[in-house]
């Protein structure tokens, strides 16, 4: 059984890296979230005018890491 946590960070890219590395986490993957705009590109968000926070949704085996080892990660 997996869990699903997102994360939201100024510049996902990295971080999303970061989440494949730490074992017990499934699959990461980036997107955008909270905003005014529809189907919003890197390009658009980038522009602060869209309300959307740049997020990596990540997916993970809790017997392997816990929440709170995410969160150390983070």
């Amino acid at each position: 059984m997996t869990e699903i946590a997102t994360f939201g960070a100024g510049c996902f890219w990295g971080v999303e890296t970061k989440f494949r590395m730490i074992p017990g986490v499934v699959d990461a993957a980036v997107g955008y979230s909270n905003g005014h705009t529809a189907n919003p590109t890197y390009k658009d968000v980038c522009t602060d005018e869209t309300g959307h926070a740049e997020v990596v949704q990540v997916i993970f085996d809790p017997e392997k890491v816990s929440y709170e080892k995410l969160l150390e990660g983070f």
